[in-house]
């Protein structure tokens, strides 16, 4: 299959990235970097036989890799969303990335937990008009997978201290004392998890909607940050629609 030809991401190739403060803590989430994918790509296929390109004003992007058996490229697209500064580079790197989830680079990370990081392991700022926000750096100290590549061990750090631990390395270090992982409340659980994130990014580009107007509809900062409830909203508004246009 095409995600086995890729290994698994390291911990230290794992970007974390807050996706909801509130005044009790923070959810993550995990990314990966282009630059990480270009690596892993140079890595196992080597840096002459993959290539990337571009269309719709970077919006979509192909990557495509060498079959020697078949003799001919294989190709994989998917499209990205403008980041907050320099759009078109993020434009670019963004819709890359997601191409290269296609072939299966750092697909795992779709299995990841909802991670949940208290106040008292991270500096809260009020934000005003009842937000709030984190600066503090979150990074993947360690990593696991099981046989499916799934996740199942993670350990995040946030100021050199052990903020979140969990699956194998919660159940190896039981015992000696460990930052607070308690479950998530009711609230905190109504996050979107990443998978239901990835669909969201699907149907938007399906609609030939932009993330910008539905953060407004949804007063939302970024699409990371909607709940499950918008998100049940939002795919009823997905299913009118797709009615209505087919």
């Amino acid at each position: 299959m095409a995600n086995e030809m890729f290994r698994l991401l390291k911990a230290d190739e794992i970007e974390c990235r807050v996706a909801q403060a509130l005044e009790n803590g923070v959810s993550i989430l995990l990314y990966k970097d282009a630059r990480v994918d270009q690596n892993i790509l140079d890595e196992t296929v080597g840096a002459y036989n993959w290539q990337r390109r571009h269309s719709r004003d970077n919006a979509n992007c192909e990557v495509g890799i060498w079959d020697k058996e078949k003799q001919q490229w294989i190709w994989k697209e998917d499209t990205g969303t403008e980041s907050q500064s320099e759009a078109q580079k993020g434009l670019a790197s963004d819709s890359f990335k997601r191409a290269c989830f296609n072939w299966g680079i750092g697909r795992e990370l779709y299995s990841a937990p909802f991670i949940w990081v208290d106040s008292n392991n991270c500096k809260i700022i009020p934000a005003g008009n009842g937000k709030f926000k984190c600066k503090d750096r979150f990074s993947c100290k360690s990593i696991s997978y099981n046989d499916n590549r799934e996740i199942d061990g993670l350990v995040i750090v946030c100021n050199y201290k052990d903020v979140f631990t969990w699956g194998k390395y919660k159940n190896a270090s039981a015992g000696k004392k460990q930052a607070t992982t308690r479950k998530p409340t009711t609230a905190e659980k109504t996050m979107i998890t990443q998978m239901q994130l990835k669909d969201v990014h699907a149907k938007l580009i399906e609609m030939g909607s932009s993330e910008d107007g539905l953060c407004r509809y949804y007063d939302l900062y970024e699409v990371e940050q909607m709940n499950v409830d918008q998100y049940a909203d939002f795919c009823a508004r997905y299913e009118k629609w797709r009615n209505e246009h087919t």
